[in-house]
């Protein structure tokens, strides 16, 4: 029995036959296995594929994921949950997932009600910083983590510092055979009255064989009635980069050393039962791998435990798995030594034996059957750990876990700012400067911000009466006659120009189509519904692709409402169409940008892209929006390792210099506010760690290492000079902060009511 929490369904996600790789011959092995052993509990398989890919999978395969869609991470997450699964199963290694080091598979384990199972197929000593990301977050959503040796779980302990008792080392399992003469399986391969040496896997590279090539020559000197068997397809990716030529280099090899009749090169991939035959004909087994850094390997598990004296290189699994006489270590790349041990294996018979019985015994505790009983108790434990710690309820993890800790709204300094007529520009230090009057890019950057907190549940009235001021600005900035905005107005409420900037327009055109499609105001709705149809149509006429890319950002939130508005839909084409052109026109190795400048509001240019794509199934479009920003953010974080935005002071030609200073807060909320969108589009989770590090540089992780916000005010300093903060506190500059304030809440989920992150995480 297993016990109070009975285990009823349990679904394992992971590659799967017939993909051939090991992860599916492992997940299939481990599913059978599971289900003999446990044969009253409905058990299935969610695996991944990749785009463009079919494959005949046998009816326990329930669900696909497709490796590079997020979306199907999600789904499968929702599936999961809506059929009661108890327990899921997850065989991770960073390459079988989609997004930066496999980061698309956290959309699905977060999304999870039931405990997660991780088996770690690689924990690497040395992870980059992505790999590092994804594996904190498997190693904190897990429930429970399996890893198949003590060096991983020296690893999972030392490096990451996951919690002993959250670990569980589960041998890798191996099919059950008796342990018999080698003699009794070589006639089916015809090779029988000769000594057999036996390489398989899929082929690359990193395999070593000819270095076993190699040795053979001395060996074959001394026993020529020798064949050695290399069984295993090409790896498929190996394949579709490089073709056959890594396996046609081993046979010219072969040729080259005189013993092509001594060698076969079985290029397919067997099954299960095939594979335990060509195991039995084996006298030695090899595993000539070059990379130390290998935690698992499936090869060797199944050849050791079958009984095979085994010739390894020292990679990690090796080393623990041979130690005690229970097989023979020799140097990497080292055909010599390779030479001389199969030589002195072969000339003592009682030596191969004796490794072979030693290697048998142990294997016994390998077997499948054995196996599957220590995961089903793995599984177990995982179930009474969350029943013991939900007492009954499973809360859905967010991101909000293990982030920073982010200030609570502080609005005063904005109501400061804020008469009835609207925002005013500029500031002296915090009081308003009347003499510079008011102008419509901030008004619809305030006005913007109320439909943000609004969407965030935490606007209350003094926030709405603050968007009615707003929302009339803007209204009385339209001129019906010009079909466009005004932008400045002087203090007496006198407007200084018919027309205002194509800046301007774009920014309107945004924070009508973002209230449009995220208020939930309703008499907002309304008003910002018919003038974004009013002034739309005359963006396509605007030359500035700022203006292109601010409308797109309003058209993309008004189109979730109003998908089917066909003028819309045509304007929104016709700007993507542009901004790719514009891009593909100037943009080269070394300079993956739109223009031959980068000056304000960068990052506006690639999240429009980012989000029109993605809407629009537009691959190049969201492909030159990743890109694109991607470039961007490390030409702004790469040199300090923090973000260090292009100062105005004469930004950043191409081919010349990046003026570093004066710094500008817009130009960190737009890398907040591009990186989020980047985010919530691929999940791959390097996008929040730079719309984080953005956002840092408001609290003073910057180059003079002082915080931009003053928490007293509630304000934001209007630039970062090269040798102080500049301290006066300007509309622009406040609302940089808070709206890159609101959208790190947004990614973060947290809030549900108008209060601080401490008393949330409280």
């Amino acid at each position: 029995m297993l016990g109070q929490h009975n285990i009823n369904k349990i679904a394992f996600v992971g590659n799967y036959l017939p993909r051939q790789c090991g992860i599916a011959t492992f997940t299939y092995d481990l599913y059978n296995s599971v289900s003999e052993q446990h044969p009253h509990a409905e058990t299935f398989v969610a695996a991944i594929t990749d785009r463009g890919q079919k494959f005949d999978y046998p009816p326990e395969v329930r669900f696909e994921i497709i490796k590079q869609d997020i979306d199907t991470y999600q789904k499968a997450a929702d599936f999961l949950n809506y059929n009661n699964v108890d327990v899921v199963s997850v065989q991770h290694e960073f390459g079988i997932f989609g997004g930066n080091a496999g980061s698309h598979v956290l959309a699905l384990i977060r999304s999870l009600k039931m405990p997660v199972v991780t088996t770690l197929h690689t924990i690497l000593p040395e992870p980059n910083p992505d790999q590092r990301r994804v594996m904190d977050e498997l190693i904190a959503y897990s429930s429970r983590l399996v890893t198949m040796t003590e060096k991983g779980k020296k690893f999972l302990k030392e490096i990451y510092k996951a919690p002993e008792d959250k670990i569980d080392l589960i041998p890798h399992g191996i099919p059950d055979m008796p342990f018999v003469d080698p003699n009794f399986y070589k006639d089916r391969f015809g090779v029988e009255g000769k000594y057999v040496l036996l390489t398989f896997g899929l082929l690359s590279p990193g395999k070593g064989i000819e270095h076993v090539l190699k040795a053979l020559p001395k060996v074959i000197s001394k026993f020529p009635n020798l064949v050695y068997i290399v069984l295993g397809a090409t790896h498929p990716n190996i394949i579709k980069e490089q073709g056959e030529s890594y396996r046609m280099s081993l046979e010219r090899l072969a040729h080259d050393l005189g013993i092509k009749n001594n060698v076969i090169f079985y290029n397919r991939f067997v099954d299960a039962e095939e594979l335990k035959e060509f195991i039995g004909a084996a006298d030695i087994y090899i595993t000539p791998y070059l990379n130390k850094a290998q935690i698992t390997s499936g090869t060797l598990s199944y050849s050791f435990g079958c009984g095979k004296a085994v010739i390894s290189t020292p990679y990690w699994h090796a080393e623990e798995l041979l130690a005690d006489g229970r097989g023979i270590l020799v140097p990497f790349a080292d055909h010599e030594a390779i030479a001389n041990e199969i030589i002195k294996l072969l000339e003592d018979e009682t030596l191969r034996h004796s490794i072979r019985k030693r290697a048998y015994m142990l294997g016994r505790e390998m077997v499948w059957s054995n196996i599957a009983h220590h995961y089903l108790n793995s599984f177990q434990k995982a179930r009474r750990q969350r029943a013991i710690k939900s007492n009954g309820y499973f809360p859905v993890k967010t991101l909000s876990e293990k982030r920073m800790e982010l200030p609570a709204f502080n609005l005063n300094h904005l109501k400061n700012l804020t008469d009835s007529t609207g925002i005013f520009q500029h500031a002296r230090y915090t009081f308003p400067r009347f003499e510079d009057g008011y102008c419509l890019d901030d008004n619809s950057r305030a006005f913007l911000l109320t439909v943000l907190l609004d969407e965030l549940g935490i606007a209350d009235d003094q926030i709405y009466s603050l968007a009615s001021s707003y929302a009339s600005f803007i209204n009385y900035a339209y001129n019906p006659e010009k079909r466009r905005f005004r932008n400045f107005m002087d203090f007496s409420r006198r407007w200084l120009e018919e027309v205002g900037s194509d800046d301007a327009q774009g920014r309107t055109i945004w924070a009508l189509g973002a209230c449009v499609g995220r208020s939930t105001k309703n008499n907002f709705k309304v008003w910002a519904h018919q003038l974004f149809n009013d002034s739309v149509n005359s963006i396509t006429e605007l030359t500035s692709p700022r203006a292109w890319a601010f409308a797109l950002l309003g058209i993309n939130d008004y189109l979730n409402k109003m998908s089917g508005d066909r003028l819309v839909l045509n304007i929104r084409e016709v700007l993507t169409d542009k901004l790719v052109a514009l891009y593909k026109n100037c943009a080269d190795d070394n300079w993956k940008w739109f223009e031959n400048i980068l000056a304000y509001d960068n990052a506006r240019l690639s999240q429009a892209l980012i989000l029109s794509g993605h809407a629009m199934n537009n691959a190049d479009a969201l492909n030159i929006g990743l890109e694109s920003l991607k470039w961007l953010m490390e030409v702004q974080t790469k040199e300090k390792g923090y973000f260090r935005p292009v100062g105005s002071e004469g930004w950043y030609p191409k081919g010349g210099k990046k003026a570093n200073f004066d710094q500008q807060p817009v130009s960190a909320y737009d890398a907040v506010s591009a990186c989020v969108d980047a985010y919530r589009i691929t999940g791959d989770e390097y996008w929040y760690d730079m719309a984080k590090t953005s956002f840092e540089w408001f609290l003073g992780r910057n180059d003079l290492g002082l915080p931009l916000y003053d928490p007293n005010s509630g304000g934001c300093y209007d630039a970062l000079h090269v040798d102080r903060i500049n301290l006066n506190q300007g509309a622009e500059s406040t609302l940089s902060f808070l709206l890159s304030l609101a959208e790190i809440y947004r990614i973060e989920n947290m809030i549900k009511t108008f209060e601080s992150v401490n008393s949330f995480h409280n």
